[in-house]
């Protein structure tokens, strides 16, 4: 049998625990709603101005929070009692970004998050800024020797749709850029550095340099080839440099014991430079890869024969040289 003395103890306590249960109940019901319509008003390569509608009951201040995509890091912005708000930090030309806001109220509780936005940069501030459609229904056919093949729904642009780059992602912060093709089908090579879980993603290009939204993704689980011998030797050499900009000269040599006819030279720079003109190559760039290929003078390099081939571009804060050169797919000694 139970004590007075141990019942009044036991009654206090059942009645903190309810009072507790009903501060909490409280403190739940006191959440601001989620604010809503959330959309672009404004929109630059280095900067999205969003905007949203408030929810009824007077939040005091909105957390706005977005990620890049096929990345890990993400941002977020404290405002006032405001609905909208311009970011900047983080953003870049050809961008795409995940956002939603929530609302907070006096106390400090947080509404759950608004709808969510995707929004791709344009690649220049005048002229055709509009980004062609995303490229539909990605779908892996077939896993091969030579690769993995990919179809698509072909994407749609206001002026002149120009074609597809095709990306290999790890799944966690790095995005790999693979070709390009004009058509709706790309056979992605199966590199020998990849292992486990293998995923694709396509983005349609414009003539002004506009990317589209990402293609969903499609995945496959593939062993990687044993590499092959490398059969060529790149020398990469920054012949001078000045504060903002650089010229590089990329000497090639084809180490086999066949000519090469017609090449791709893809090159993974070590800083942030982007490329604005060449010789002896064509090029095009996409993140940190540069890809140049032979000019029709320049197509054939025989056995043991070496070309050169020049970069002119900028760079914000590295000239760092190239990390890795691979030759129509098969990796190159660096110099």
């Amino acid at each position: 049998m139970l004590t007075y003395r141990f019942r009044a103890f036991l009654a206090v306590l059942l009645s903190a625990g309810a009072l507790f249960l009903v501060a909490d109940r409280a403190a739940a019901a006191a959440a601001p709603s989620a604010p809503t319509d959330l959309h672009v008003t404004s929109i630059s390569p280095t900067s999205v101005t969003v905007a949203w509608t408030a929810p009824p009951g007077g939040p005091v201040a909105y957390s706005l929070t977005y990620w890049p995509a096929f990345g890990d890091v993400g941002y977020s912005q404290r405002v006032g009692d405001v609905t909208t708000a311009t970011v900047t930090s983080g953003i870049g030309p050809n961008g795409q970004y995940q956002f939603n806001v929530q609302a907070i109220d006096a106390d400090g509780h947080s509404s759950t998050a608004s709808n969510t936005l995707v929004v791709v940069t344009p690649a220049n501030t005048t002229g055709d800024m509009t980004a062609p459609t995303a490229p539909g229904n990605l779908t892996l056919t077939g896993v091969s020797p030579a690769g993995a093949q990919l179809t698509w729904t072909a994407s749609t642009d206001d002026v002149e749709l120009t074609g597809y780059y095709v990306y290999l992602f790890d799944g966690w912060y790095v995005s790999r850029y693979l070709g390009t093709t004009t058509g709706t089908s790309f056979t992605a090579p199966i590199l020998s550095t990849q292992t486990g879980m293998i995923r694709y993603y396509v983005r349609a290009h414009d003539a002004a340099g506009n990317l589209s939204i990402a293609s969903n993704q499609v995945s496959t689980t593939a062993t990687p080839p044993t590499p092959p011998a490398t059969q060529c030797k790149v020398a990469y050499k920054t012949t001078s440099e000045w504060p903002g900009g650089f010229v590089t000269e990329v000497k090639l040599t084809n180490t086999a014991t066949t000519a090469v006819n017609g090449w791709s030279l893809v090159l993974s720079l070590g800083g942030d430079q982007r490329v604005t003109s060449s010789w002896a190559a064509k090029w095009a760039q996409s993140g940190s890869t540069v890809t140049v290929t032979n000019e029709t003078w320049n197509a054939t390099i025989q056995p043991g024969a070496d070309l050169t081939l020049g970069l002119v571009g900028t760079y914000a804060k590295s000239n760092a040289p190239a990390t890795t050169a691979a030759l129509n797919g098969t990796a190159c000694t660096l110099a």
